[in-house]
């Protein structure tokens, strides 16, 4: 029995209790570690940059995060969801003389695919992942959203820019991790709050800045209590039209924090037996990260209502195993953004079907494989045949091979937590993409007006190049509204820049030994060495003591 890891050669915890888990689903181990499995499974998420192209199936103008390279066809959403042509054309018989993905990744290249997901938007195309959501620009990973600009992972937000993992929010700007939030900007794990910035781990605070630890406070700055009067006095000193102070102040605050702020072990919310981070209203979840009313899952990352589950991402699904951005399902192996799929196997883009294996752009179908129509006996019998084939040859069910992704590894959401070099990527056999860049020409973003009382009304007609990735991009006529009115200097990097730039936080994915700075006892936390934090407490100190 392999113990460590056949990636990355590290011991593999928790093995026993995978393996039971597993079986359940008669698949075996994959012989990896968790961070291993994740690090494949999200390099079939694209997280590439908006272009335009044209769909394959009318011509139209369409917007995608799909490289250029990409290996089948792209159809508008809603042509593809359209009876305008029928994916079963596309069926292919089995043949037992070739391995099985060699057969599904023929069959996915030919296949079209939608150019983005999501459904009842308005004026929503320049997004991604985004459902009955309007007036949104160059956002991903959104529900219920209104009048956002950039954004990764949120939920009933509006009136907004630079949200990453915020759930019902408004009015708010380069928040990460903030919940019930007005008009609060630069923080970091803020509830119930409003009329303040620089927030970290503040709950139903008012009128603060550069606070930490606070509850149920107003009119505090650096955690020292002011009159109502003497706070807006005291606030003026700071000159927050300005690029460069405000970014002084950020470097400052993170030197306090670092220094001052009690630190938790973990994220963890209303939890029951469960291990991971960012985890709410969790029971029996283990190393999981970033679930919210989750039970029974193991090595889960991202989502909320998941059961059952183990190695993926996704929501309200039961009873999968390797499942990748998906959507109610329930009993499945192997499903890549798919959408209300039940008893199923080896999907990629299908919705609404049910007994099918090795399909891809189904919709409301039922027994097929490889997109061909069977009867139900035929079915059942032809899948045991294949699992039987797969078992002999790669000794059971495997999740897809790296060079079955949909882009480059270097543009997906796998690059975000595990950052590799194309060498190695490749030896995984992995996919990179070398991006086509056309001229670039524009204002460098250092040399953008530093105050927003500077930037003319004309500032949106003028390209800026972004300074750490030398990337292209505008500020849009709404953006640049919102700036004005509350006071908030240009940014001078490109939004996917800024955006995974303040999602660094979220992607740790492992634990660290230490000790509690109050009672000394042993614990495990999620904040490593370098970011320098004096007062990570055990569970019960740090309630005693952030009260």
């Amino acid at each position: 029995m392999v113990t460590t890891c056949t990636s990355c050669g590290k011991p593999i915890e928790g093995l026993a209790d995978d393996i039971a888990f597993l079986e359940k689903f008669d698949v075996p181990h994959p012989g990896e570690c968790a961070l291993c499995v994740w690090r494949h499974l999200l390099a079939f998420w694209v997280f590439g940059k908006f272009r335009k192209t044209k769909s394959a199936l009318s011509g139209k103008t369409i917007i995608t995060t799909f490289g250029e390279d990409v290996r089948f066809p792209l159809y508008d959403r809603a042509e593809w969801v359209s009876d305008a042509w029928d994916p079963l054309t596309y069926g292919q018989d089995y043949d037992s003389s070739r391995p099985f993905f060699d057969q599904f990744k023929a069959l996915q290249g030919r296949v079209p695919h939608p150019q983005q997901s999501g459904t009842r938007n308005l004026r929503s195309d320049w997004c991604d992942d985004v459902w009955d959501s309007k007036d949104c620009y160059l956002v991903r990973s959104l529900v219920e959203c209104e009048n956002l600009f950039y954004g990764y992972r949120l939920y009933r937000c509006k009136n907004s820019i630079d949200l990453v993992f915020c759930f019902e929010v408004d009015s708010c700007y380069d928040c990460l991790y903030c919940f019930n939030c007005y008009k609060v900007q630069h923080s970091f794990d803020a509830r119930d709050s409003i009329e303040s910035s620089f927030l970290y781990d503040c709950r139903n605070v008012q009128n603060c800045f550069m606070c930490w630890n606070l509850r149920n406070k107003q009119y505090h700055i650096l955690n020292k209590p002011y009159s109502k009067e003497a706070y807006f006095e005291e606030l003026a000193k700071y000159d927050m039209r300005s690029r460069r102070a405000r970014e002084a102040l950020k470097a400052e605050f993170a030197r306090t924090l670092a220094q001052e702020a009690v630190h938790r072990a973990s994220y963890n919310v209303k939890t029951a037996n469960s291990t991971g981070n960012f985890l709410e209203e969790c029971k029996n979840c283990h190393n999981c990260y970033l679930l919210e009313s989750s039970e029974n899952d193991r090595h889960m990352y991202r989502g909320m209502n998941i059961k059952d589950s183990i190695y993926g991402v996704g929501s309200i699904i039961e009873k999968s195993v390797y499942s990748t951005v998906d959507y109610k399902n329930y009993d499945t192996v192997a499903t890549l953004h798919c959408d209300s799929c039940r008893y199923s196997m080896y999907m990629d883009y299908c919705e609404e079907c049910e007994y099918c294996f090795g399909c891809i752009g189904l919709r409301k179908k039922k027994f097929c494989i490889l997109n061909k129509q069977y009867s139900e006996a035929d079915y059942h019998a032809l899948v045991a045949k294949i699992k039987e084939e797969m078992t002999r040859a790669d000794g059971g069910l495997r999740f897809f091979p790296y060079d079955m992704a949909y882009g480059g590894y270097n543009f997906s959401t796998a690059n975000i937590y595990f950052p590799a070099a194309r060498a190695e990527v490749e030896t995984w056999g992995g996919l990179w993409e070398e991006p086509r860049e056309g001229a670039v020409e524009g204002v460098p973003g250092d040399a953008t007006p530093d105050n927003i009382n500077d930037v003319p009304a004309n500032m949106p007609e003028q390209a800026i190049i972004c300074p750490t990735s030398g990337w292209r991009f505008n500020i849009a006529p709404g953006e640049l509204a919102f700036y004005k009115e509350r006071g908030i200097p240009l940014p001078r990097c490109h939004f996917d820049v800024r955006v995974l730039e303040l999602f660094k936080p979220l992607t740790i994915l492992t634990t660290f030994n230490g000790t509690c700075c109050f009672c000394k006892k042993e614990i495990q936390h999620n904040y490593p060495p370098e970011v320098g934090y004096q007062k990570i407490a055990c569970e019960e100190c740090y309630a005693r003591e952030v009260s």
